[in-house]
């Protein structure tokens, strides 16, 4: 069995910005939330600056790059002017993702093979500015090994249709999404990727991938903003954490 890695929390705060946002001014804050989520626990802070700028904006990037103590993983398209922007804003990590202005959230991974040639480049410049880059793919065999090609040193397995189909009870569906997960992080780990996974997680299926020994980080922030309604968003993240500390317990325990 391979060793585990430290498990790292990223929370997104894209939808702290979403309810902002919905009334034009100054609240609630994106960088409040960053700082609650820090002192609760996380371990990062995510955010993803859309080309409509639908929630997180350029002020609050710079803001969160400026303030807050804990990496900054910056979520973006693969596009010139986006590619500026972070190298302005030098973050300690970027995230590639794909993006289309008529999706409500990101609905699947980035082609890498397709956009092989758009995306070299990018993370080159990447890499010489000290920005790690992750590629948010599907657990694809080709996409990963396309990854490793594009010298992008992490990628993000898209844990989407995962979820969805648990939380549909399509067990069938849920159990196929799961082995290509678990088969998806071992071949990443094989060629010398870090492992992350991100989008749609609880804490139920939280728990269960962090029972995965190549799973490095986990960013999450839709359930934790919802959770946060009822609980407040620094128990949130407690709960969260105490369900990713069952997940890598399981592991050590059967190891």
């Amino acid at each position: 069995m391979s060793k585990a890695l430290p498990l790292r929390l990223g929370v997104n705060v894209d939808h702290v910005a979403t309810l902002r946002n919905a009334r034009g001014g100054k609240h609630p804050d994106p960088l409040r939330a960053a700082l609650a989520a820090i002192e609760a626990g996380a371990d990062g802070i995510t955010a993803h600056l859309r080309e409509d700028r639908r929630h997180i904006r350029d002020a609050d990037m710079a803001r969160l790059k400026a303030e807050i103590s804990k990496p900054l993983n910056f979520e973006m398209a693969a596009t010139p002017d986006m590619v500026q922007i972070a190298l302005a804003t030098r973050p300690h990590a970027v995230c590639l993702v794909p993006e289309r202005r008529e999706e409500v959230t990101t609905e699947g991974g980035l082609d890498v093979i397709g956009h092989h040639n758009t995306l070299a480049p990018f993370i080159a410049r990447f890499n010489d500015a000290g920005i790690r880059t992750s590629l948010f793919i599907a657990a694809d065999p080709a996409q990963i090994e396309m990854a490793a090609k594009l010298h992008a040193p992490v990628i993000e397995i898209h844990t989407g249709a995962w979820c969805d189909a648990v939380e549909a009870g399509n067990t069938a569906k849920a159990e196929a999404e799961w082995q290509r997960i678990v088969a998806g992080a071992k071949l990443a780990q094989s060629v010398g990727l870090e492992v992350h996974g991100g989008h749609g997680l609880d804490y139920a299926t939280a728990q269960t991938i962090s029972a995965l020994p190549q799973i490095a980080e986990l960013n999450i922030g839709f359930h934790l903003m919802g959770e946060a309604l009822f609980v407040g968003l620094s128990e949130s993240i407690r709960r969260m954490r105490a369900a990713m500390a069952r997940g890598r317990e399981s592991l050590e325990a059967t190891a």
